[in-house]
């Protein structure tokens, strides 16, 4: 198995804090020093070119995500130590992601920085504000993802001729597409297999839109006077029918089994969370939903870049000293149906417990936000389903893929 060949050639990696807990057990347990999540939402998310954020700009989205969190949780915003975004092809996102918190009302005293690991950014800007909590660096944060693939789609990266003589090198910069065709062809991935993957995503996520699950997760933002709440990207009434009816979006590479309807959507949208100690959490009347264990992050041929958490899961499960079947909830990014179908093969983790709402195939994929839409769509799961566990994993353009580990700590009343 691929997993078990990565973990018996690469040695383990240290945690993030020399002392970090190891097995169920201790994960679970709370102590003062823990990092917890104390809000976690994200905006409902558009249809890039086509859909309800297709006119909004990165700093707009920002703008309003800010000021919609700062009403809904009564932080005082002074009391934020550092501010991190995870984002991908806007221009000079430092800039305008600190613009749109000073036009929030954030404090010029509140530092931002920006982080770009595609497709793992939001993950990145969590891990990021987690790490200097634990490094004392920090006391609470703010981690956000967001992308408007409308405004800045990806472009079309350029290497001297130098570099692109070495095959890897060439490999890495090549259209995410063709590396899906590469696992599809490699792998023996089919369309059929594809198409019935693609299928699972867009009913569950129909299902659960129908039935307002992703309102526990979406906060209500307002923009030029109207407010945005629901999700356009979801489509229903998807059928094998339909899908095995779609044309080949790159009919030149591999089997050309990638279509409109397996692989993910295009989208605009933001993702937040706040990060705290329990300790200062208490002190401050925060409600907690969460814990932060850990990440990994892991590196893989850029050609099949798709199957990089394959890797990425195993590593952070052995940094925390946890079994997959202790896991109760994954989300992991469909960013093609050839790569996911292979991944979930491979991991061997029922279907079940894998995007239970659906996921990137049938919601959309905002490059930067879908790393912090994880953890929103994770810990608002494990809340209505009173689960413990959450990991979530990417792959990332280039050829790397990332993983991550929380716990839920909030309880549905419901099941109380």
């Amino acid at each position: 198995m691929l997993a078990a060949r990565f973990m018996s050639r690469s040695p383990l990696v240290r945690s993030a804090s020399t002392h970090a807990p190891r097995g169920v057990a201790a994960i679970l347990q709370k102590n003062p020093e823990d990092v917890v999540i104390t809000f976690a939402r994200r905006s409902a998310i558009g249809r890039a070119k086509k859909g309800q954020l297709k006119d909004t700009t990165v700093d707009e989205l920002l703008h309003a995500l800010f000021k919609a969190t700062l009403e809904k949780t009564k932080l005082d915003p002074s009391k934020i130590d550092d501010i991190c975004v995870g984002t991908c092809h806007p221009p000079s996102p430092l800039y305008v992601s600190r613009a749109a918190a000073l036009a929030a009302g954030i404090p010029n005293s509140v530092p931002i920085s920006t982080v770009n690991r595609l497709c793992s950014s939001g993950l990145m800007a969590i891990r990021n504000i987690a790490h200097a909590i634990q490094a004392g660096e920090t006391s609470i944060g703010v981690a956000i993802g967001v992308d408007s693939m409308s405004m800045h789609a990806r472009p079309t990266p350029e290497i001297c001729e130098a570099v692109d003589k070495n095959a890897e090198a060439h490999d890495c910069i090549q259209p995410m597409g063709w590396t899906s065709e590469m696992v599809a062809e490699t792998y023996k991935v089919s369309r059929e297999t594809q198409d019935k993957f693609a299928l699972i995503s867009h009913t569950r996520a129909t299902e659960s839109q129908a039935k307002g699950i992703f309102a526990d997760e979406i906060i209500p933002v307002e923009l030029k006077g109207s407010v945005i709440s629901v999700d356009d990207t979801i489509r229903p009434g998807v059928t094998m029918e339909s899908l095995s009816a779609l044309k080949p979006v790159f009919p030149k590479w591999g089997e050309a089994s990638t279509t409109a309807g397996n692989a993910s959507g295009v989208g605009d949208g933001a993702a937040i969370c706040i990060l705290t100690t329990r300790e200062r959490a208490e002190q401050e009347g925060m409600e907690i939903l969460g814990k932060w264990v850990g990440s990994a992050v892991v590196g893989v041929e850029p050609k099949y870049m798709g199957i990089s958490p394959i890797f990425a899961i195993p590593k952070v499960l052995e940094q925390a000293g946890l079994k997959k079947e202790d896991i109760d909830v994954y989300e992991i990014n469909e960013a093609f149906a050839s790569q996911f179908a292979y991944c979930v093969e491979q991991l061997g983790v029922p279907i079940e417990k894998i995007n239970p709402n659906g996921g990137a195939i049938a919601i959309s994929h905002p490059l930067g936000m879908t790393g912090a839409r994880q953890v929103v769509t994770g810990l608002a799961e494990l809340k209505r389903r009173n689960g413990t566990l959450l990991c979530t994993s990417m792959c990332i353009g280039s050829g790397m893929g990332a993983a991550g580990i929380f716990v839920n700590e909030a309880r549905s009343a419901s099941k109380l």
